[in-house]
């Protein structure tokens, strides 16, 4: 038992691809997709302490880092499929849980059992930073979708993706870096000449309807 396993299996995450079985133009591993969201939920966290919020940083980029960590056991489950069925979402958590623990357990010495156990629990809670965490998540996932529709894949489930992404980001409409976001960083997005611009723009509005942004 040691540290030894645990430092090996972080090349492991770049060797999980995201969205696997599907066409791409770009592959994003889950490793790259990690490093990625705790940048996005930097930026974000920086943003609500401006605003006057309280940070916990160590709470945030501990969330950020460890999030998909748990994919190591089960893979990297499509978005769509995953939230179908919130029975299957919640089967799946429980899995990774149990697979997570077992590894704890059996790899990682016991005076840091008990912190890894913390960082491997689900981030996104109710707190500020899980908060913070669901929003990066999603901010990353969206950016992928639109890099496949921006470069012309037919693929519908990208579509859907950025669909789904943006809706779920509303749902923090609330938060002063998501107000940010929609204000200062997706119109930017949206405003070059692509393929499905227009559609893009017309999901994002109807979505903006829907939760009443102006």
């Amino acid at each position: 038992m040691g540290m030894h396993q645990y430092i090996k299996s972080l090349s492991d995450l770049e060797n999980i691809i995201r969205l696997s079985g599907k066409f791409k133009f770009e592959e994003h591993s889950v490793a790259a997709h990690s490093f990625k969201v705790t940048q996005i939920a930097q930026f974000l966290g920086t943003v609500e302490e401006q605003a006057g919020n309280k940070v916990n940083w160590k709470s945030l980029y501990e969330k950020a880092l460890n999030h998909d960590y748990t994919e190591l056991f089960i893979g990297d489950i499509k978005t769509p499929v995953k939230y179908a069925d919130p029975q299957l979402r919640e089967k799946l958590a429980n899995v990774e849980e149990q697979m997570a623990m077992h590894f704890i357990e059996s790899e990682i010495p016991e005076e840091f059992q008990a912190v890894y156990k913390e960082r491997f629990k689900e981030g996104k809670d109710e707190s500020l930073e899980g908060e913070i965490l669901s929003v990066a998540d999603k901010i990353d996932l969206l950016y992928e979708s639109f890099g496949e529709i921006q470069k012309g894949n037919p693929e519908d489930v990208f579509t859907e993706i950025y669909e789904e992404s943006l809706t779920t980001i509303l749902t923090f409409k609330h938060l002063k870096s998501v107000k940010y976001f929609l204000h200062d960083i997706l119109p930017d997005l949206l405003s070059g000449d692509f393929t499905n611009q227009v559609q893009l723009q017309e999901i994002s509005q109807r979505i903006f309807t829907e939760y009443a942004v102006k």
